[in-house]
């Protein structure tokens, strides 16, 4: 995986001959990418034990949780409830590795792909990553004794990979988080620009999120001197705008394919309208099979979590942006394939029946999404 001239990671082959021995695809290949490539297909999720929600996908159990250590609480994105498990799982042994992404340490405007063994490679790759990275493509992703951490188009791949090797309820710990979609490298290029115009500076430090929530995108120059940019512009203005086509027509933003779920339990405005005011960082924190409940309750009694129990329609109330993906998603796709544009196979999210009830929303958003694809291709 490549970044490519518009900044996405694309798929790019090497020395396919010589891996091959000169006589084709390797066996089972094709199989396998057709089974879990999530620009091909995506399956909804009914793990035992589960409810399913229509906007939320399966759910064991669900609490608001934060991180009960208050520096990691601070320096992660959203109660930093995943790097809290992250080393918790490594601390027990019930994971060697934790398969994550960080900044690049030659290079801080990048994320790369990590291999975290300890409690310090952890927090240092503590908070979000707003920019591409493959961490699905990482060799070790599907053993048994990894704790994988990537966005939900990541984790529902791996779950098909390691279900047809391990059989269900089986392979690596699944661990993600609400995703809005992947911007381009190129945005966060611009905002460092932006912050440090006309200067060739040389970035030490690049954060998107944390150290407070939701936290500014901040960068540290190799001076010391640090500038920032609020979430809500940097997102807002930058980085949203550049989101990838396939996250644009994306039925999962919520990583139902994980055993666990991490996402942004935002305070609402009067309208529903999350604030981005700083405040201590709380994450909606989804069980989404019963290995994930197990692994929650046992870390909160370990003392690492602090959880309460959270009503799920009030999560969907502060996530508008998830709510309406599934809501208009089916006239998405419609308004893709009428401007000759291919999609995936999305199945079990019932879609159509989403939509039904929404009429002129799905209109509005069938046109909408012809014509910037028609736009795209132009």
């Amino acid at each position: 995986m490549e970044l490519d001239a518009r900044g996405f990671m694309r798929p790019v082959r090497k020395g396919f001959q010589a891996s091959t021995g000169g006589t084709g695809v390797p066996a089972g290949a094709l199989e396998s990418f057709d089974l879990a490539c999530p620009g091909v297909r995506v399956r909804a999720q009914h793990p035992a034990g589960s409810r399913r929600h229509e906007q939320l996908g399966p759910i064991v159990q669900a609490w608001e949780a934060w991180a009960t250590d208050p520096v990691i609480r601070q320096m992660g994105s959203s109660g930093g409830t995943l790097t809290a498990l992250s080393m918790w799982l490594l601390q027990t042994g019930q994971a060697s590795q934790v398969i994550g992404a960080q900044a690049d340490p030659e290079n801080a405007r990048r994320s790369i792909t990590v291999q975290i063994i300890s409690k310090e490679q952890a927090l240092a790759a503590s908070g979000s990553r707003y920019a591409p990275a493959s961490n699905a493509a990482d060799p070790e992703a599907l053993e048994l004794d990894t704790a994988f951490v990537g966005k939900p188009c990541e984790a529902s791949a791996i779950r098909a990979l390691s279900e047809r090797k391990y059989g269900p309820n089986n392979g690596p710990v699944l661990l993600s988080f609400f995703c809005a979609g992947t911007p381009s490298q190129h945005a966060t290029d611009r905002l460092v620009s932006e912050l440090v115009p006309g200067e060739d500076a040389e970035i030490v430090d690049l954060r998107y999120r944390g150290n407070g929530w939701p936290g500014d995108f901040s960068i540290t120059c190799s001076d010391g001197t640090t500038k920032a940019m609020s979430y809500d512009d940097s997102w807002g203005s930058y980085l949203g705008p550049t989101t990838q086509w396939r996250c644009k027509i994306c039925p999962d933003g919520v990583g139902e394919s994980a055993d666990i779920t991490a996402g942004d339990f935002w305070r609402a405005d009067e309208n529903g309208y999350p604030l981005f005011s700083d405040q201590a960082g709380i994450s909606a924190l989804l069980a989404r099979t019963e290995r994930g409940r197990d692994l929650v309750l046992a870390a909160a009694a370990a003392g690492v979590l602090t959880l309460a129990e959270m009503d799920v329609q009030a999560l969907v109330k502060v996530q508008p942006l998830q709510r309406r993906r599934r809501e208009t998603l089916f006239a998405r796709l419609a308004g893709t394939v009428a401007a000759g544009g291919k999609v995936p196979k999305f199945a079990g999210f019932c879609l159509l029946r989403l939509a039904l009830p929404r009429p002129r929303e799905s209109l509005r958003a069938a046109k909408a999404t012809y014509q910037r694809r028609k736009k795209l291709e132009s």
